[in-house]
């Protein structure tokens, strides 16, 4: 076995899963809400039953604030902590750093896929028009005028901010997401106890806004019915098929990034593709009912042991991948900024797309490893702000995201545990200096 896979399990220099408040999501009686908001709002279309569309129109847009509150220091707090449990990782030998080497393709090549993918399933597949007339109508989309683009030396210059206070309370996502990436990088090259103390701070503060979110999801069917009340009233039916719509194109991105996963076991993992999908078999039953990659990591360490994966391999990649590695996040994510500003009428080009898979990937760094209904606000809202793309429409979309978060943890398991086998074939080949076979 590579003895640097071997030191870095014995060390456990891999990072731990940022341990958060439990969050619980009444889930069901959302999607209740949702339907019940969806009915009436259809039978209010045409003028009826104004009196309830204009008291929940207020609720909705007041539960909507409460959630889009935490976006920022949540963001932050996640990615101080993500940045230094990464640098961590990265130390623990050269093996590590091909594994995050690896994660980081993985990232980027699935995130670009979705931007160029995405726009090209919305104009073969268009929203019902009805739809995006419904939520414009509806005041959900708070965009003052048309989004003006930056010239390229405007837009690097853009990235320091002069003042990040003056960037943050601006809403400029991006500057404020390059200060907070830089200052998590100097706090690495402090000594452990400063650093320590940085780290726990910024972990506090994280815990703290995670708690404010429970506060708001704990209070998500009555925004939720307040939101698609108003929507519905002004689209009809068509809000129900923008929302089927809307689920069939996001999870059609992530089972593109759970099919690449059965690819790399195959080509890079040395795999054969039948062993490997019956392996997964049991971890994505476990996955599919518990919702959370952390949840399925013993099955996926004996999902391993089957393909003959070797254990210190596996023991060092799976960890690691749990805490840093969320294989559907970034390009999922991207994917449902691009759907809103397509359903807000958001003009995108390519410099916007750009900006979009910058800060999806970066936001990964610290995205916690719970239920995607829990961090779906915090993961996604900083890539809107950063596109210019409206968030409120968020707040209606997370009362169906318990259906593409399916489709998020299955790809995530699928490209975990094809990522332990590319490691371990690294190892094997590092040990040896040729290729041993592992099972077909």
């Amino acid at each position: 076995m590579n003895r640097e896979i071997m030191a870095a399990a014995d060390e456990n220099a891999q990072p731990a899963a940022m341990a958060l408040p439990e969050i619980r999501v009444p889930a069901g009686m959302t999607l209740v809400a949702l339907v019940a908001g969806l009915v009436l709002g259809i039978f209010a279309n045409g003028g009826r039953l104004g009196w309830l569309v204009a008291v929940t129109g207020p609720v909705g847009s007041l539960w909507m604030r409460g959630l889009e509150m935490t976006i920022l220091p949540l963001v932050v707090s996640l990615l101080v902590v993500g940045v230094v449990q990464t640098v961590a990782a990265a130390s623990a030998g050269a093996m590590a750093r091909r594994t995050l080497g690896l994660f980081a393709g993985v990232l980027v090549s699935g995130t670009v896929m979705a931007a160029v993918a995405m726009p090209l399933l919305l104009d073969a597949l268009p929203i019902p028009a009805r739809a995006t007339a419904g939520l414009a109508q509806a005041a959900l989309n708070p965009a003052a005028g048309p989004l003006v683009v930056p010239g390229l030396a405007a837009f690097v210059e853009s990235l320091v901010p002069a003042n990040v206070l003056a960037s943050a309370s601006g809403g400029a996502i991006l500057p404020t997401i390059v200060f907070f990436a830089l200052f998590a990088l100097a706090t690495t090259r402090l000594p452990a106890p400063q650093r320590g103390h940085i780290v726990l701070l910024f972990e506090a503060l994280a815990g703290a806004m995670m708690v404010i979110i429970g506060w708001m999801l704990a209070l998500a069917p009555i925004g939720v019915f307040a939101l698609s009340l108003s929507v519905a009233a002004q689209s009809g039916g068509a809000a129900i098929g923008m929302l089927a719509h809307y689920i069939a194109l996001v999870s059609g991105v992530g089972a593109a990034v759970m099919l690449s996963g059965y690819a790399l076991a195959v080509i890079a993992g040395g795999l054969s593709l039948g062993a490997y999908a019956k392996a997964m078999l049991p971890v994505q039953a476990v996955a599919l009912s518990t919702q959370s990659s952390l949840a399925s990591l013993p099955a996926m360490l004996a999902a391993c042991r089957k393909l003959g994966i070797g254990d210190a391999s596996a023991e060092f990649v799976l960890p690691l991948a749990v805490a840093l590695f969320r294989a559907t996040g970034p390009a999922m994510n991207l994917a449902v900024v691009i759907y809103v500003a397509r359903l807000t009428g958001v003009p995108l080009n390519p410099a916007l797309l750009a900006v979009g898979v910058i800060v999806a990937c970066l936001t990964t760094l610290g995205a916690p490893s719970i239920s995607g209904t829990v961090s779906y606000i915090s993961s996604i809202g900083p890539i809107a702000l950063a596109m210019g793309v409206p968030v409120a429409p968020l707040a209606l979309l997370v009362a169906v995201e318990m259906l593409p978060d399916l489709m998020r943890t299955l790809g995530n398991v699928v490209m975990d545990v094809a990522a332990a086998a590319v490691v371990a074939r690294w190892a094997r080949t590092a040990e040896t200096g040729r290729e041993i076979p592992t099972v077909h």
